[in-house]
């Protein structure tokens, strides 16, 4: 049940044919700010007001004339200039709840016209390992798919993994002229991931940008352009790195809990990149200068490569390939490409070189989204990176040490009832729940400070909290008995006190969060909810007693209890973090 679509879709029938844009004023109703006005409030009076020429007061006094109300609310009361304050009858929120207590789904609906989305995200580069720095898109792709399969899209996942461009060029340049044999024996990624570093080292430049007459990148360069012209030693040797390189990147997903339904690099497009030139410079979209092919967007801006002088193709070419072949295997509605707000000028051009050639657009195509995020920063408060060659952690490594303190946290805060032969198990899932969470929470637009303090906090809005909560809830439903098989799903609700009330609110809120963060593509509405639900279940459970209860009241609190564990369970998944049911 989505509590705020019922209430604008009954604002939106009493508005219409009378107010002007009922659509409009009709999403006006929003969660209300404080608990004691009421659940909800109507504010479109005030706008209405000035658009009607009327008293706001006297608008909303129409307004509630019109709506149909006494079967679900209690009287509706007018405040201040013309908000519309709206309480939800108890015997109304307690039909609901029994409702969700006996539906697979918590009595979430999904959605009425699912769509088809493609979503691109992590897309590292294999030639070395995965850091820090792959953290954010590889969380929040995941936790998007979660988001929209629940709510009954089609989603079709694709790791655009970048194993064909430059940096295979300076990993074929370093292995003829820095390698060690006997470490790329013992540890290949780590031998590759070296090698990457030092060559860039010795870039004029110190950046990826051309410099002219730099030897190092002049010899990288070509290097590239021999492996995409088909070089067999060049191939060969492509052929050798990327096994090592999967295995390794795909270790770190199955400890992530992330899953692609495709796997399709650079190399899978390499085919298609001489037809994709062809045919932009035939359609007139591309043209030569100096030797080269470009996307000319504007007269005066920087074009957009699509083939160098040396005959490479660019990242452009792949990414105008990887659409043309989404929308001939896929019928998307949607793509969406979580990927960082750096890459906005990129995405932009490339969405107009779309559109220009026909494979997108206000009538025809699927909807291309750049999904953008800010960066992971260190304590200095720069972006976390790894091409300097600077100690930062990997990925893994960086795993291993969220691990290796949430162990702590469980030898200091363990239940009576945890098992310690799980502390492995408990470790892993707190620690890397953590590290997920405290990315998941932040406004992805934004950046954030990499704090482990704060991520693996047992208070606050951090994933050990959230997991805290869950385990509670099912430490009561076990001392009372009340397991899968014995919990009375069908007892009569109370909700006499206001932290009853409140909690009840919390849960039957959560369809309505989970379309808001999908649809605006954005996880922390969810965390921030998962929070609110948290703090609200402290407050009824430090007032309320459960297990303790009178007779009459225990069936519905510790239905209560079950319901508030199986929002937080499902709210945790669909971020990716698991539960634990002894902490």
């Amino acid at each position: 049940m989505n509590l705020l679509e019922l209430l604008r879709g009954r604002f939106f029938k009493a508005l219409e044919g009378w107010a002007p844009d009922p659509l409009t004023a009709s999403a006006l109703v929003k969660p209300a700010t404080d608990a004691k006005f009421g659940d909800y409030q109507a504010n479109a009076a005030m706008s209405l007001g000035k658009a009607m020429g009327k008293p706001p007061r006297q608008v909303a006094e129409e307004i509630l004339a019109k709506l149909k109300w006494d079967d679900i609310l209690e009287k509706p009361e007018i405040a201040g200039p013309g908000f519309i304050n709206l309480k939800f009858r108890n015997e109304y929120l307690q039909g609901q709840l029994t409702v969700a207590a006996n539906d697979d789904r918590i009595g979430i609906a999904g959605v009425s016209r699912p769509g088809r989305f493609v979503i691109d995200f992590s897309g590292p580069n294999v030639a070395k390992p995965m850091h820090v720095g792959h953290l954010r898109s590889t969380i929040l792709g995941e936790s998007l798919a979660r988001l929209h399969r629940f709510l009954g899209h089609m989603v079709i996942t694709d790791n655009h993994l970048g194993d064909w461009g430059t940096q295979f060029g300076i990993l074929l340049y370093g292995y003829r002229n820095q390698l060690d044999a006997e470490n790329l024996k013992k540890n290949p990624v780590a031998e590759l991931a070296r090698l990457y570093v030092e060559v860039r080292k010795g870039f004029k430049s110190g950046t990826d940008e051309e410099a002219e007459g730099d030897p190092v990148q002049d010899a990288c360069r070509l290097e590239t352009v021999k492996l995409h012209q088909g070089d067999k030693e060049n191939l060969a040797l492509w052929k050798q790195f990327m096994p090592f390189c999967l295995e390794e990147i795909d270790a770190v997903y199955q400890r992530l809990d992330v899953h692609f339904d495709h796997t399709l690099g650079e190399s899978h497009y390499q085919p298609m990149l001489a037809k994709v030139v062809a045919d932009l410079l035939g359609q007139g979209i591309a043209r030569e200068s100096q030797g080269a092919i470009g996307i000319f967007l504007t007269e005066e801006g920087t074009p957009a490569l699509i083939r160098k002088r040396d005959g490479a193709y660019t990242y452009t070419t792949t990414d105008l390939a990887t659409i043309d072949y989404r929308i001939r295997e896929f019928n998307p509605t949607d793509i969406l490409y979580v990927v960082d707000s750096r890459q906005h000028l990129h995405f932009q051009n490339l969405f107009e070189t779309a559109r220009r050639w026909g494979r997108t657009g206000p009538e025809n195509g699927p909807r291309l989204v750049h999904v953008p995020f800010g960066s992971v920063l260190g304590a200095d408060r720069k972006p976390i990176k790894t091409r300097d060659g600077k100690a930062v952690a990997n990925l893994d490594q960086l795993l291993d040490e969220a691990v290796r303190l949430a162990g702590e946290i469980f030898d200091a805060n363990r239940a009576e009832d945890a098992e310690p032969e799980n502390r492995a198990m408990v470790a892993e899932t707190v620690g890397i729940g953590a590290v997920k969470y405290a990315d998941l929470c932040q406004n992805r637009t934004t950046d954030y400070v990499f704090s482990w303090e704060k991520m693996l906090a047992m208070d606050g809005n951090t994933a050990a909290y959230m997991q805290y909560a869950y385990a509670r809830c099912q430490s009561i439903l076990r001392k009372a008995g009340a397991g899968p098989d014995t919990l009375d799903t069908k007892a009569s609700i109370h909700l006499a006190t206001a932290e009853e009330r409140n909690l009840a609110i919390q849960i039957l809120r959560m369809e309505e969060i989970l379309v808001a963060s999908a649809s605006e593509l954005r996880p922390n509405i969810l965390t921030g909810y998962l929070w609110d639900l948290a703090k609200s279940y402290s407050s009824f459970f430090q007032n309320c007693p459960v297990i303790k209860a009178p007779p009459t009241l225990l069936p519905s609190r510790l239905l209560l209890c079950h319901l508030v564990a199986r929002c937080l369970k499902l709210g945790l998944e669909l971020l990716g973090i698991k539960v634990i049911e002894r902490m």
